[in-house]
Order: C-alpha cells, then sequence, then structure tokens
C-alpha cells in the first residue's frame, strides 16, 4: 500500500498598509490623483512600525503618499539594511483605481446626486467604469495580475506594500475568491494593516486571511486621543 507524500508549503506573506490620510482634499474626491497625506500621527506610526517585518521587500504604488507614509514607518523604526534605507520599488499597477471625470469632485455633492450602496465602502458599482477612468472591477484585474507576478518572484518572502484602500480591497478579493463586488464590503482605514499569505506546493496552492484593517496603535493612543479620521 502506496503512502501519500506530503509536500511542504512555501509562505509568502503580504503585510498591506494604506496610506496615511489626505487631509488636503478640500473635500473633493481624489482617487488615482496624486495628492499627499498627512505623517503628524507619530503615535500610529509608533504603533504600527514594529508589528512589520525586518528584512522584507519594500512595495508601493507610484503615488507620492505612500513614499510618505512608508518613510514615516521608517523613521519609526529602524528598518535600515547596512545603514541605508529599505528599497522601494513603485508600481503603477498597485495604484489607487483612477476615477477619470469623477476626481476633483466635491465628495458631498457626489453622493447627493447618486444613491450610495449598501454594504459598499466605494463610488460606484464594481462594473462601473467612470467617464475617462476605470471600474473596480477593471482596477482588480491589474491588481491581481501584479500579485501574481510578485508573489512568484517573491517566493518565500514578507512584502511590504504601502497602497490604497481601494487595491488593498482588490487584494481581499483574490485572497477570498470573491467577485469584485464582494471587495468593496470591507473597510480599509488609512494607516491599517491586511495580512494576506500565500501558500504554494506542487500540490496546489491558496491564500490565509490573517488579518484585515489592523489598527495596532489604538492601545498606544495618547490619553483622550485616537487615530485622526
Amino acid at each position: 500500500m502506496s503512502q501519500a507524500t506530503s509536500h511542504p508549503f512555501v509562505r509568502t506573506r503580504w503585510w498591506w498598509v494604506r496610506h496615511a490620510p489626505v487631509r488636503c482634499d478640500d473635500g473633493r474626491i481624489y482617487g488615482g490623483s496624486d495628492i499627499p497625506c498627512d505623517c503628524g500621527d507619530v503615535h500610529v506610526f509608533a504603533g504600527l512600525a514594529p508589528v512589520l517585518p525586518h528584512g522584507a521587500v519594500w512595495l508601493s504604488s507610484h503615488l507620492g503618499r505612500t513614499r510618505q507614509t512608508a518613510e514615516a514607518l521608517w523613521q519609526a523604526r529602524d528598518f535600515s539594511m547596512d545603514g541605508a534605507a529599505p528599497a522601494m520599488t513603485a508600481l503603477p499597477a498597485l495604484a489607487e483605481q483612477n476615477l477619470g471625470d469623477w476626481q476633483g469632485q466635491e465628495r458631498a455633492r457626489f453622493f447627493t446626486e447618486r444613491q450610495p450602496q449598501a454594504g459598499s465602502y466605494w463610488f460606484a458599482p464594481a462594473d462601473e467604469r467612470p467617464p475617462n477612468g476605470e471600474s473596480f472591477s477593471e482596477m482588480c484585474e491589474r491588481v491581481h495580475a501584479a500579485i501574481a507576478d510578485l508573489t512568484e518572484e517573491h517566493r518565500g518572502r514578507d512584502i511590504i506594500a504601502v497602497a490604497h484602500g481601494g487595491t488593498i480591497r482588490a487584494a481581499i478579493a483574490l485572497a477570498l475568491a470573491l467577485p469584485p463586488q464582494g471587495g468593496l464590503a470591507f473597510a480599509v482605514e488609512n494607516c491599517s494593516l491586511t495580512r494576506l499569505d500565500h501558500y504554494d506546493s506542487p500540490d496546489g496552492a491558496g491564500w490565509r486571511v490573517g488579518m484585515v484593517n489592523g489598527q495596532p496603535w489604538l492601545g498606544a493612543c495618547p490619553e483622550g486621543g485616537g487615530p485622526a479620521a
């Protein structure tokens, strides 16, 4: 009687961090615009940085607010390699959804003219494409393709990806085998941590969800304070 051979899994851990809050948008939709964030909430980075692993691959989108957030994490904890800041690869494929002509519109007025969706943290159904933009479903296609390539490239490593709410929702949908619309049901707060682990072996591959929207700084807030909205 033959005995089945078990193959060890190779684990690739994705540590997704949403960028710090944007406070200079004047209440307007910014989507894929390159607009800076506010990294002034020092206690947030002091609580988040120690959770992240040393020796990881660092990725971001090509939008500056993700690089700003990564640099604030580096300042909160020494992630240096041989005295230098970690190498950061900026990838347009990890950018926020391009909301086209909606970008720049007043957010409050936008939502008075259209009915928000129950069970969704987004501007529109996943399959709706903003004029001159891309739908969330189309965004998921590019993000999922990038995750597949990067998981193969950095197989067995820790990957810290500083990205956007939409990007992280797309990653969650992939891990849970959800349609794009299902990903829009997840809250992803600024500076929150989402852990998605990819396991593969010759017998198959799959994802395990370790954490979604984790906010480790909540236990380190100053008295009477809390993370900025």
